[in-house]
């Protein structure tokens, strides 16, 4: 079984690094590698669809961002105990014809001992937003560690 530390039970300091890496792989928006952080039989609750397992991961992400481009995520803690993170999340995106979104949300997440979530559970919103309303401004891809946090943002 392979593992992905950091491993359950959580402190502040491993919940904030597991935050941070899910947030890292997400703006990767690499469908494979994401996958990877979810245990082969995890289930998932995003909006109206349940995806189950790694193969339906894959092809959900695959989706997701074919639809949802120039993707920008940030992610932030708001509670932790032995197995399970709570956080709270927005991102940035535009659709095909140019028009601009914020999505907010919150998800549940729980992890086997290996480090691997077995359950995520997401709400989100979104709201449509003007390009001068956009507040996520770096590269694609890992969000620089000096770009304000949501709380900064006073998302």
């Amino acid at each position: 079984m392979t593992e992905r530390p950091p491993l359950p039970p959580f402190t502040r300091e491993t919940a904030l690094q597991k935050v941070r890496q899910a947030e890292d792989a997400w703006n990767s928006r690499d469908p494979e590698k994401v996958a990877l952080a979810y245990s082969v039989d995890s289930r998932w609750r995003n909006r109206t669809e349940f995806p189950h397992g790694r193969p339906e991961i894959v092809d959900f992400l695959t989706q997701k961002w074919a639809k949802e481009r120039e993707y920008r995520l940030i992610k932030e803690l708001w509670a932790y105990e032995r197995n399970r993170i709570a956080v709270r999340f927005a991102y940035e995106c535009h659709d095909a014809s140019g028009n601009w979104f914020r999505s907010f949300g919150n998800e549940n997440w729980q992890f086997d001992a290996h480090g691997l979530m077995t359950q995520r559970h997401a709400s989100i919103n979104d709201l449509p937003i003007t390009v001068a309303d956009r507040k996520f401004h770096w590269p694609l891809g890992r969000r620089p560690d000096d770009h304000p946090g949501l709380s900064d943002l006073g998302l």
